[in-house]
């Protein structure tokens, strides 16, 4: 048998690695190499004179960039792990936040991620949420506004629960609070029994929260609601009458495949009854 010859690795990825720039809004693949603007390099390979992303600069000048879903730092390089749209936003500081939008219904907790779990058990003074992930995370019966010993929060198996990660990796098991860095609940906690919960892709989800989604507003002007997003695709929602509340959900789960035009004319039926 012919004997394998060892290839460097390097010579696979500068064929492959393609800049940022140029690409998104574009479908990327797992295993593409992505190079920034930032580390251009007039000398490097390909042609365009790029290089992939360093981890460690020497200067201080290069700009800070954040890897979001979809990206994974391998080494020096930076790799795609999911199939979609590369997405970019800015930042202060010029880098800004590099994402792969994709249609990804099975959610991975991030630290800082605000989700909807579902209080499945509770274990002394731990309660295990069901937040959608490969595990269930632990919320401390401490970790509500204004929760002591004595003053305990009433937290039942079933409760909806709107929270926040502060742990949140492979190596450990998820860590939940209902309470923000000055120890306010700001919004978070129990979330109320009536209502609807239903669950969307990550994709609609990430498009619903963006500053300039027209859908929220356009909802809003239909019914008095009450309406809470959670970044594991999971969306709470509660109108006056159950009509008007089921209404609402099929509308938001149908906005992910409808034009602007056909959303339009759903919302102009809907303002006439």
């Amino acid at each position: 048998m012919a004997e394998a010859v060892p290839v460097a690795a390097e010579s696979f990825a500068g064929c492959r690695a393609r800049a940022a720039r140029t690409v998104l809004g574009q479908v990327v693949l797992p295993g593409d190499e992505l190079l920034l603007p930032e580390q251009e390099d007039p000398e490097g390979p390909g042609g365009a004179g790029e290089r992939p992303l360093r981890l460690n600069p020497g200067t201080r000048t290069r700009v800070r960039v954040v890897c979001g879903p979809g990206l994974r730092r391998c080494g020096n390089r930076l790799l795609v792990t999911k199939c979609g749209r590369l997405r970019h936003k800015e930042s202060g500081s010029g880098g800004g936040v590099y994402w792969v939008d994709s249609q990804q219904k099975r959610y991975v907790p991030v630290k800082g991620d605000h989700v909807i779990g579902i209080v499945t058990a509770k274990s002394g003074d731990i309660f295990k949420v069901d937040v959608g992930g490969s595990e269930p995370a632990s919320l401390s019966y401490l970790a509500f506004e204004g929760a002591t010993k004595r003053n305990r929060p009433n937290v039942q198996v079933g409760d909806l629960i709107y929270g926040q990660f502060v742990v949140a990796n492979k190596d450990m098991e998820p860590e939940m609070v209902c309470i923000d860095s000055c120890g306010r609940a700001n919004g978070m906690g129990v979330i109320g029994q009536d209502g609807l919960l239903f669950k969307v892709t990550l994709g609609l989800i990430r498009k619903l929260l963006a500053p300039d989604c027209e859908i929220i507003q356009e909802v809003g002007k239909l019914y008095p609601l009450e309406i809470v997003f959670g970044m594991n695709g999971r969306i709470w929602v509660k109108a006056k009458t159950i009509q008007q509340t089921l209404i609402l959900a099929n509308i938001l789960e149908a906005c992910e495949h409808m034009t602007t035009d056909q959303r339009k004319q759903i919302f102009s039926r809907l303002a006439e009854t």
